[in-house]
Protein backbone atom coordinates (compact mmCIF):
# COMPACT_ATOMS: atom_id res chain seq x y z
CA UNK A 1 0.00 0.00 0.00
CA UNK A 2 1.56 3.18 -0.81
CA UNK A 3 1.62 6.08 1.70
CA UNK A 4 1.42 9.54 1.30
CA UNK A 5 2.22 12.71 3.70
CA UNK A 6 3.35 16.08 3.39
CA UNK A 7 6.31 17.47 4.96
CA UNK A 8 5.70 20.99 7.02
CA UNK A 9 7.87 22.41 8.99
CA UNK A 10 7.28 22.66 12.90
CA UNK A 11 5.18 19.45 13.69
CA UNK A 12 4.77 18.39 10.65
CA UNK A 13 8.57 18.19 10.07
CA UNK A 14 8.15 15.71 13.17
CA UNK A 15 5.65 14.09 11.42
CA UNK A 16 7.16 14.17 8.04
CA UNK A 17 10.52 12.76 9.47
CA UNK A 18 8.43 9.19 11.15
CA UNK A 19 6.44 8.79 8.21
CA UNK A 20 9.96 8.54 6.28
CA UNK A 21 11.73 6.40 8.54
CA UNK A 22 12.39 2.69 7.17
CA UNK A 23 9.67 1.34 9.33
CA UNK A 24 7.01 3.29 7.65
CA UNK A 25 8.21 4.72 3.97
CA UNK A 26 11.09 4.57 1.82
CA UNK A 27 11.73 8.34 1.07
CA UNK A 28 14.19 10.52 3.20
CA UNK A 29 14.66 13.86 2.39
CA UNK A 30 17.61 15.96 3.94
CA UNK A 31 16.26 18.82 6.77
CA UNK A 32 16.78 21.48 4.05
CA UNK A 33 14.21 20.22 1.46
CA UNK A 34 10.51 21.38 3.14
CA UNK A 35 7.66 22.60 2.23
CA UNK A 36 7.69 27.01 1.52
CA UNK A 37 11.48 26.08 0.14
CA UNK A 38 12.55 28.74 -2.70
CA UNK A 39 14.31 27.02 -5.85
CA UNK A 40 16.86 28.70 -7.64
CA UNK A 41 15.81 30.03 -11.18
CA UNK A 42 17.22 30.13 -14.61
CA UNK A 43 19.56 26.96 -13.65
CA UNK A 44 19.20 23.37 -12.93
CA UNK A 45 18.22 22.45 -9.40
CA UNK A 46 19.03 19.48 -7.07
CA UNK A 47 17.00 17.65 -5.37
CA UNK A 48 17.79 14.53 -3.42
CA UNK A 49 17.03 11.90 -0.92
CA UNK A 50 17.35 8.41 0.16
CA UNK A 51 15.15 5.71 -0.61
CA UNK A 52 15.32 1.91 -0.53
CA UNK A 53 17.93 0.68 -2.51
CA UNK A 54 17.20 -0.24 -5.96
CA UNK A 55 13.83 1.51 -5.99
CA UNK A 56 12.77 4.06 -8.94
CA UNK A 57 11.78 7.43 -7.77
CA UNK A 58 9.90 9.74 -9.32
CA UNK A 59 10.05 13.34 -8.85
CA UNK A 60 7.53 15.84 -10.09
CA UNK A 61 7.32 19.49 -10.11
CA UNK A 62 4.78 21.68 -11.99
CA UNK A 63 4.74 20.18 -15.23
CA UNK A 64 8.37 18.36 -15.66
CA UNK A 65 8.94 14.83 -13.98
CA UNK A 66 12.55 13.39 -13.15
CA UNK A 67 13.90 10.07 -12.47
CA UNK A 68 16.22 8.07 -10.29
CA UNK A 69 17.40 4.88 -9.12
CA UNK A 70 18.27 4.55 -5.24
CA UNK A 71 21.84 3.77 -5.41
CA UNK A 72 23.30 0.46 -3.44
CA UNK A 73 23.60 2.80 -0.26
CA UNK A 74 19.83 4.16 -0.75
CA UNK A 75 21.01 7.83 -2.37
CA UNK A 76 19.21 9.64 -5.25
CA UNK A 77 19.81 12.65 -6.95
CA UNK A 78 17.67 14.37 -9.71
CA UNK A 79 17.66 17.92 -11.01
CA UNK A 80 14.97 19.78 -12.01
CA UNK A 81 15.52 21.69 -15.76
CA UNK A 82 15.93 25.59 -15.66
CA UNK A 83 12.77 27.49 -14.77
CA UNK A 84 11.53 31.09 -14.55
CA UNK A 85 10.90 32.82 -11.11
CA UNK A 86 7.61 32.70 -10.22
CA UNK A 87 5.00 33.67 -7.16
CA UNK A 88 2.65 31.19 -8.23
CA UNK A 89 3.30 28.39 -4.94
CA UNK A 90 3.12 24.60 -6.68
CA UNK A 91 4.15 21.27 -4.82
CA UNK A 92 6.88 19.04 -5.09
CA UNK A 93 5.70 15.58 -5.40
CA UNK A 94 8.24 12.51 -4.67
CA UNK A 95 7.31 8.74 -5.07
CA UNK A 96 8.33 5.17 -5.34
CA UNK A 97 6.22 2.14 -5.42
CA UNK A 98 5.33 2.17 -2.12
CA UNK A 99 5.46 6.32 -0.31
CA UNK A 100 4.76 9.51 -1.66
CA UNK A 101 5.91 13.16 -0.13
CA UNK A 102 4.48 16.11 -1.14
CA UNK A 103 6.02 19.77 -0.42
CA UNK A 104 3.78 22.35 -0.54
CA UNK A 105 3.72 25.98 -1.33
CA UNK A 106 7.48 26.08 -2.74
CA UNK A 107 8.47 29.21 -5.09
CA UNK A 108 10.38 30.51 -7.81
CA UNK A 109 13.35 32.63 -7.56
CA UNK A 110 16.95 34.06 -5.92
CA UNK A 111 18.17 31.99 -2.83
CA UNK A 112 21.48 33.21 -0.95
CA UNK A 113 23.65 31.98 2.00
CA UNK A 114 24.03 33.69 4.67
CA UNK A 115 26.91 33.20 6.70
CA UNK A 116 29.43 34.37 9.49
CA UNK A 117 29.63 34.94 13.39
CA UNK A 118 27.21 37.14 15.44
CA UNK A 119 27.17 39.95 13.66
CA UNK A 120 25.38 38.37 10.89
CA UNK A 121 23.49 36.02 13.78
CA UNK A 122 22.18 39.51 15.01
CA UNK A 123 18.25 38.76 14.35
CA UNK A 124 16.13 41.19 13.65
CA UNK A 125 14.48 41.61 17.25
CA UNK A 126 17.53 42.31 18.86
CA UNK A 127 16.99 39.07 20.88
CA UNK A 128 15.02 40.68 23.64
CA UNK A 129 17.17 43.60 23.41
CA UNK A 130 20.57 41.70 24.15
CA UNK A 131 21.68 43.76 21.63
CA UNK A 132 22.02 47.75 21.90
CA UNK A 133 19.42 50.04 20.05
CA UNK A 134 20.59 52.70 17.73
CA UNK A 135 21.75 55.71 19.18
CA UNK A 136 20.92 57.78 15.96
CA UNK A 137 17.34 57.27 15.46
CA UNK A 138 14.65 54.73 15.41
CA UNK A 139 14.85 50.96 15.66
CA UNK A 140 13.73 50.07 11.58
CA UNK A 141 14.32 46.45 12.17
CA UNK A 142 11.48 46.24 15.09
CA UNK A 143 8.82 48.27 12.91
CA UNK A 144 9.64 46.04 10.06
CA UNK A 145 9.78 42.60 11.82
CA UNK A 146 6.54 43.21 13.80
CA UNK A 147 4.58 44.21 10.69
CA UNK A 148 5.81 40.66 9.35
CA UNK A 149 8.36 41.79 6.76
CA UNK A 150 8.41 40.84 3.35
CA UNK A 151 5.77 37.83 1.93
CA UNK A 152 7.41 37.24 -0.96
CA UNK A 153 10.86 36.23 0.84
CA UNK A 154 11.17 32.80 2.31
CA UNK A 155 13.37 31.89 5.48
CA UNK A 156 15.42 29.13 6.51
CA UNK A 157 17.35 29.26 10.04
CA UNK A 158 19.72 26.69 11.24
CA UNK A 159 19.99 26.28 14.79
CA UNK A 160 23.75 26.54 16.35
CA UNK A 161 23.44 22.37 17.03
CA UNK A 162 26.52 20.29 15.84
CA UNK A 163 24.50 17.94 14.67
CA UNK A 164 25.58 15.01 12.42
CA UNK A 165 25.09 13.39 9.34
CA UNK A 166 22.46 16.34 9.19
CA UNK A 167 21.86 20.30 10.22
CA UNK A 168 19.42 20.98 12.73
CA UNK A 169 16.14 23.21 11.34
CA UNK A 170 12.46 23.38 11.54
CA UNK A 171 12.63 24.06 7.82
CA UNK A 172 11.33 26.70 5.64
CA UNK A 173 9.28 29.39 6.30
CA UNK A 174 7.29 32.27 5.33
CA UNK A 175 8.03 35.37 6.46
CA UNK A 176 5.50 36.71 9.12
CA UNK A 177 6.59 38.46 12.60
CA UNK A 178 7.55 35.06 14.09
CA UNK A 179 9.76 33.61 11.91
CA UNK A 180 11.46 36.98 10.88
CA UNK A 181 12.09 38.22 14.54
CA UNK A 182 15.04 35.55 14.98
CA UNK A 183 16.41 35.54 11.93
CA UNK A 184 19.14 37.13 10.71
CA UNK A 185 18.88 41.40 10.20
CA UNK A 186 21.79 41.62 7.83
CA UNK A 187 20.43 38.43 5.97
CA UNK A 188 17.03 39.71 5.81
CA UNK A 189 17.56 43.33 4.45
CA UNK A 190 19.75 42.07 1.62
CA UNK A 191 17.43 39.78 0.52
CA UNK A 192 14.51 42.10 1.08
CA UNK A 193 16.01 45.01 -1.43
CA UNK A 194 16.65 41.98 -4.22
CA UNK A 195 13.27 41.00 -3.93
CA UNK A 196 11.73 44.85 -4.69
CA UNK A 197 14.51 45.44 -7.07
CA UNK A 198 14.04 42.12 -9.35
CA UNK A 199 10.30 41.81 -8.45
CA UNK A 200 11.43 37.94 -7.89
CA UNK A 201 10.79 35.46 -4.66
CA UNK A 202 14.20 35.46 -2.38
CA UNK A 203 14.80 32.50 0.10
CA UNK A 204 17.55 33.01 2.56
CA UNK A 205 18.91 30.67 4.36
CA UNK A 206 20.82 31.92 7.99
CA UNK A 207 24.19 29.94 8.67
CA UNK A 208 26.44 31.47 11.55
CA UNK A 209 27.30 31.19 14.98
CA UNK A 210 28.51 34.16 17.34
CA UNK A 211 32.35 34.20 18.34
CA UNK A 212 33.20 31.71 15.56
CA UNK A 213 36.15 31.94 13.66
CA UNK A 214 36.65 31.43 9.70
CA UNK A 215 38.32 27.51 10.30
CA UNK A 216 35.48 26.16 11.75
CA UNK A 217 33.79 26.97 8.61
CA UNK A 218 35.95 25.24 6.54
CA UNK A 219 36.37 21.56 5.67
CA UNK A 220 39.53 19.86 7.27
CA UNK A 221 39.80 18.68 4.36
CA UNK A 222 40.62 21.56 2.22
CA UNK A 223 43.50 22.70 4.95
CA UNK A 224 44.93 19.17 4.48
CA UNK A 225 45.30 19.82 0.60
CA UNK A 226 46.88 23.54 0.81
CA UNK A 227 50.28 24.10 1.02
CA UNK A 228 50.06 26.34 3.44
CA UNK A 229 48.57 24.80 5.96
CA UNK A 230 49.58 20.81 5.02
CA UNK A 231 51.89 20.37 7.90
CA UNK A 232 49.14 21.65 10.85
CA UNK A 233 46.49 19.71 9.15
CA UNK A 234 47.98 16.77 8.92
CA UNK A 235 48.87 16.50 12.59
CA UNK A 236 46.59 14.95 15.29
CA UNK A 237 44.87 16.76 16.48
CA UNK A 238 44.37 18.66 13.38
CA UNK A 239 45.04 22.55 14.99
CA UNK A 240 44.92 25.51 12.23
CA UNK A 241 46.46 28.57 14.58
CA UNK A 242 44.67 27.21 17.73
CA UNK A 243 41.48 25.73 16.81
CA UNK A 244 39.83 22.48 15.49
CA UNK A 245 38.77 23.05 11.95
CA UNK A 246 35.57 22.00 10.04
CA UNK A 247 32.87 22.03 13.45
CA UNK A 248 30.25 24.26 11.86
CA UNK A 249 31.43 23.39 8.02
CA UNK A 250 30.01 19.89 8.93
CA UNK A 251 26.92 20.29 10.60
CA UNK A 252 25.72 23.56 9.28
CA UNK A 253 27.19 23.42 5.78
CA UNK A 254 27.75 20.25 4.43
CA UNK A 255 24.70 18.80 5.00
CA UNK A 256 23.09 21.95 3.32
CA UNK A 257 24.76 20.96 -0.18
CA UNK A 258 24.07 20.79 -2.77
CA UNK A 259 20.72 23.00 -2.33
CA UNK A 260 21.37 24.73 -5.27
CA UNK A 261 21.58 28.84 -4.83
CA UNK A 262 22.97 32.04 -6.66
CA UNK A 263 25.69 33.04 -4.08
CA UNK A 264 27.03 33.59 -0.58
CA UNK A 265 26.72 36.74 2.02
CA UNK A 266 29.47 36.43 4.98
CA UNK A 267 30.17 38.81 7.55
CA UNK A 268 32.84 37.46 10.18
CA UNK A 269 35.99 38.63 11.15
CA UNK A 270 35.81 40.29 14.78
CA UNK A 271 36.82 36.85 16.22
CA UNK A 272 40.26 35.81 13.53
CA UNK A 273 41.13 40.05 14.87
CA UNK A 274 41.13 38.88 18.13
CA UNK A 275 44.49 36.30 17.69
CA UNK A 276 46.24 38.68 14.72
CA UNK A 277 45.46 36.20 11.92
CA UNK A 278 48.24 37.34 9.27
CA UNK A 279 46.34 33.83 6.89
CA UNK A 280 43.03 34.60 6.50
CA UNK A 281 43.37 35.71 2.88
CA UNK A 282 44.66 32.19 2.59
CA UNK A 283 41.64 30.77 4.79
CA UNK A 284 38.95 33.22 2.89
CA UNK A 285 40.06 31.59 0.19
CA UNK A 286 39.97 27.92 1.57
CA UNK A 287 36.50 28.45 2.70
CA UNK A 288 35.16 30.00 -0.50
CA UNK A 289 36.40 27.43 -2.31
CA UNK A 290 35.04 24.53 -0.40
CA UNK A 291 31.83 26.22 -0.58
CA UNK A 292 31.80 26.52 -4.05
CA UNK A 293 32.47 22.85 -4.80
CA UNK A 294 30.13 21.69 -1.97
CA UNK A 295 27.23 23.73 -3.73
CA UNK A 296 28.10 23.51 -7.55
CA UNK A 297 29.01 27.03 -8.04
CA UNK A 298 32.44 27.11 -8.90
CA UNK A 299 31.63 31.36 -9.67
CA UNK A 300 28.91 31.53 -6.72
CA UNK A 301 29.77 35.18 -5.77
CA UNK A 302 30.79 35.67 -2.37
CA UNK A 303 29.95 39.44 -0.91
CA UNK A 304 31.27 40.34 2.35
CA UNK A 305 31.60 42.75 5.24
CA UNK A 306 34.87 44.35 6.76
CA UNK A 307 35.26 44.52 10.59
CA UNK A 308 33.46 47.70 12.05
CA UNK A 309 35.66 49.95 14.37
CA UNK A 310 35.86 48.63 18.04
CA UNK A 311 37.97 49.18 21.15
CA UNK A 312 39.83 45.65 21.02
CA UNK A 313 43.04 47.38 22.95
CA UNK A 314 40.18 47.47 25.76
CA UNK A 315 39.51 43.93 25.69
CA UNK A 316 41.91 41.27 28.11
CA UNK A 317 42.81 38.96 24.85
CA UNK A 318 45.44 36.45 25.39
CA UNK A 319 47.25 38.51 22.59
CA UNK A 320 47.93 42.29 23.54
CA UNK A 321 46.24 44.62 20.84
CA UNK A 322 47.47 47.72 19.45
CA UNK A 323 45.35 50.38 17.81
CA UNK A 324 46.75 49.35 13.97
CA UNK A 325 45.60 45.82 14.81
CA UNK A 326 42.35 46.12 13.48
CA UNK A 327 43.84 48.27 10.25
CA UNK A 328 46.07 45.39 9.91
CA UNK A 329 43.23 42.86 9.39
CA UNK A 330 40.75 45.20 7.40
CA UNK A 331 43.96 45.17 5.00
CA UNK A 332 43.38 41.66 4.62
CA UNK A 333 39.88 41.59 4.07
CA UNK A 334 40.11 43.91 1.05
CA UNK A 335 43.14 42.13 -0.44
CA UNK A 336 40.29 39.31 -0.64
CA UNK A 337 38.91 41.41 -3.50
CA UNK A 338 41.37 39.77 -5.54
CA UNK A 339 39.72 36.33 -5.04
CA UNK A 340 37.23 35.76 -7.97
CA UNK A 341 33.62 37.07 -7.68
CA UNK A 342 34.00 38.95 -4.83
CA UNK A 343 32.74 41.86 -3.13
CA UNK A 344 33.21 44.05 0.19
CA UNK A 345 31.01 46.38 1.97
CA UNK A 346 32.54 49.07 4.64
CA UNK A 347 30.83 50.49 7.63
CA UNK A 348 32.79 52.67 9.06
CA UNK A 349 30.17 54.93 9.41
CA UNK A 350 27.85 52.92 10.85
CA UNK A 351 29.22 52.85 14.84
CA UNK A 352 27.48 54.33 17.18
CA UNK A 353 29.74 53.15 20.59
CA UNK A 354 33.93 51.89 20.17
CA UNK A 355 32.88 49.77 22.79
CA UNK A 356 30.01 47.44 20.79
CA UNK A 357 31.06 45.46 18.36
CA UNK A 358 27.88 44.86 17.33
CA UNK A 359 26.93 48.23 14.99
CA UNK A 360 22.93 48.55 14.61
CA UNK A 361 21.77 49.43 11.80
CA UNK A 362 21.90 46.38 9.76
CA UNK A 363 19.45 47.31 7.14
CA UNK A 364 22.17 49.33 5.79
CA UNK A 365 24.55 46.88 6.12
CA UNK A 366 22.23 44.47 4.49
CA UNK A 367 21.65 47.29 1.63
CA UNK A 368 25.33 47.92 0.89
CA UNK A 369 25.79 44.00 0.53
CA UNK A 370 22.47 44.10 -2.13
CA UNK A 371 24.22 46.69 -3.94
CA UNK A 372 27.00 44.57 -5.17
CA UNK A 373 24.63 41.74 -6.00
CA UNK A 374 22.59 43.97 -7.98
CA UNK A 375 25.57 45.82 -9.72
CA UNK A 376 27.73 42.62 -10.21
CA UNK A 377 25.48 39.61 -9.74
CA UNK A 378 22.80 41.25 -11.47
CA UNK A 379 24.50 43.20 -13.86
CA UNK A 380 22.60 46.44 -13.20
CA UNK A 381 25.22 48.59 -14.39
CA UNK A 382 23.35 51.73 -12.89
CA UNK A 383 23.94 50.77 -9.14
CA UNK A 384 27.18 52.67 -7.47
CA UNK A 385 28.53 49.65 -5.00
CA UNK A 386 31.34 50.83 -3.05
CA UNK A 387 32.90 53.54 -1.97
CA UNK A 388 35.61 54.93 -2.64
CA UNK A 389 38.87 52.88 -2.87
CA UNK A 390 42.86 54.19 -3.64
CA UNK A 391 44.23 52.76 -6.73
CA UNK A 392 47.55 54.55 -6.87
CA UNK A 393 49.56 56.90 -5.22
CA UNK A 394 52.26 59.58 -6.53
CA UNK A 395 53.99 62.63 -4.84
CA UNK A 396 55.00 65.55 -6.04
CA UNK A 397 56.23 68.92 -4.68
CA UNK A 398 56.07 67.39 -1.20
CA UNK A 399 52.85 66.44 -1.52
CA UNK A 400 51.31 62.66 -1.70
CA UNK A 401 48.26 62.79 -4.25
CA UNK A 402 45.84 59.65 -4.45
CA UNK A 403 44.01 58.29 -7.36
CA UNK A 404 40.77 56.60 -6.77
CA UNK A 405 38.46 54.29 -8.43
CA UNK A 406 34.18 53.77 -7.39
CA UNK A 407 34.04 57.66 -7.40
CA UNK A 408 30.23 57.39 -6.85
CA UNK A 409 29.49 60.28 -8.72
CA UNK A 410 32.39 62.42 -7.24
CA UNK A 411 34.57 62.29 -3.77
CA UNK A 412 33.01 64.53 -1.08
CA UNK A 413 33.04 64.67 3.10
CA UNK A 414 29.78 63.90 4.40
CA UNK A 415 28.05 61.77 7.10
CA UNK A 416 25.36 58.84 7.01
CA UNK A 417 22.02 59.23 8.85
CA UNK A 418 21.19 55.48 9.03
CA UNK A 419 17.67 55.62 10.85
CA UNK A 420 16.88 57.43 7.58
CA UNK A 421 19.11 56.45 5.23
CA UNK A 422 19.81 59.84 3.90
CA UNK A 423 23.37 60.89 3.21
CA UNK A 424 24.57 64.84 3.89
CA UNK A 425 27.40 66.10 2.21
CA UNK A 426 28.97 68.73 4.63
CA UNK A 427 31.90 71.24 3.85
CA UNK A 428 34.44 69.65 6.44
CA UNK A 429 38.23 68.91 6.86
CA UNK A 430 38.93 65.09 5.40
CA UNK A 431 39.82 63.24 8.53
CA UNK A 432 41.99 60.29 9.43
CA UNK A 433 44.51 61.15 7.03
CA UNK A 434 48.62 60.44 8.26
CA UNK A 435 51.50 60.32 6.57
CA UNK A 436 55.12 59.19 6.74
CA UNK A 437 58.80 60.06 5.22
CA UNK A 438 61.76 57.38 4.94
CA UNK A 439 61.78 57.66 8.80
CA UNK A 440 58.57 55.78 9.06
CA UNK A 441 57.26 58.19 11.53
CA UNK A 442 53.39 58.97 11.08
CA UNK A 443 52.22 62.29 11.46
CA UNK A 444 48.27 63.49 11.24
CA UNK A 445 48.03 64.77 7.40
CA UNK A 446 45.98 67.65 5.95
CA UNK A 447 44.20 65.94 3.40
CA UNK A 448 41.99 67.93 0.49
CA UNK A 449 40.13 66.91 -2.58
CA UNK A 450 41.28 67.70 -5.72
CA UNK A 451 38.91 67.28 -8.15
CA UNK A 452 38.61 62.74 -7.86
CA UNK A 453 41.84 62.79 -5.89
CA UNK A 454 42.88 63.43 -2.52
CA UNK A 455 46.20 65.64 -2.30
CA UNK A 456 47.91 64.40 1.53
CA UNK A 457 50.35 66.39 3.46
CA UNK A 458 52.41 67.52 6.10
CA UNK A 459 54.53 70.04 7.98
CA UNK A 460 56.54 67.22 9.56
CA UNK A 461 56.94 65.15 6.29
CA UNK A 462 59.03 66.95 3.49
CA UNK A 463 58.86 64.20 1.10
CA UNK A 464 55.77 61.85 2.02
CA UNK A 465 56.81 57.84 1.62
CA UNK A 466 53.44 56.40 2.59
CA UNK A 467 49.77 57.10 3.82
CA UNK A 468 47.22 56.00 5.50
CA UNK A 469 43.76 56.38 6.01
CA UNK A 470 41.25 55.05 8.88
CA UNK A 471 44.52 52.90 9.77
CA UNK A 472 43.15 52.57 13.48
CA UNK A 473 40.83 50.63 15.56
CA UNK A 474 38.81 54.32 16.41
CA UNK A 475 38.35 55.59 12.68
CA UNK A 476 35.16 56.55 11.39
CA UNK A 477 36.35 58.82 8.81
CA UNK A 478 34.07 61.33 6.65
CA UNK A 479 35.64 60.61 3.23
CA UNK A 480 32.55 59.26 1.24
CA UNK A 481 31.32 59.48 -2.60
CA UNK A 482 28.15 61.21 -3.35
CA UNK A 483 26.58 58.19 -3.24
CA UNK A 484 26.89 57.95 0.51
CA UNK A 485 29.23 54.83 0.72
CA UNK A 486 32.13 55.27 2.74
CA UNK A 487 36.00 54.56 1.32
CA UNK A 488 38.05 51.82 2.39
CA UNK A 489 40.48 52.08 5.09
CA UNK A 490 44.15 51.27 4.08
CA UNK A 491 47.63 52.28 3.71
CA UNK A 492 49.66 52.87 0.25
CA UNK A 493 53.59 53.89 -0.40
CA UNK A 494 54.82 56.00 -2.77
CA UNK A 495 55.05 54.05 -6.55
CA UNK A 496 57.15 57.31 -8.43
Amino acid sequence: MKRTFIRTTGVGLLVGFLLASPALASIKLPNVLTSNMVFQRNVPVAVWGSAEPGQRVLVTFDTQQQTAVAATDGRWHVQLTPMDASFIPRNLHISTDDADTVLTNILVGEVWLCGGQSNMEYPMDRRLKKYAAPARGADLSEAEWRKGGNAHIRLLRIEKVNSLPDCTTKGWTTCVDSTLAPFSAVGYYFGNVLQEALDVPVGLISSNWGGSRIERWTPVSAYEQSPVFAQEANAKPVRIDNIDPGLHYNSMIAPLAPYTLRGFIWYQGESNVMFHDARYVEKTQLMLDAWRQAFNRPDAPFYYVQVAPYAYTKRKDKMAHTPQTMAEFCALQTACLALPHTGQVVVTDLVDRLEDIHPSYKWEVGRRLALWALAKTYQQAEVVYAGPMVTAMTVKKGRALLTFEQLGGGLTAGRHHPATNVFEAVSEPLTWFEVAGKDGVFHQASAVIKDDQVEVSSPAVKRPVTVRFAWNEAAMPNLFNKAGLPAVPGKWTVTN
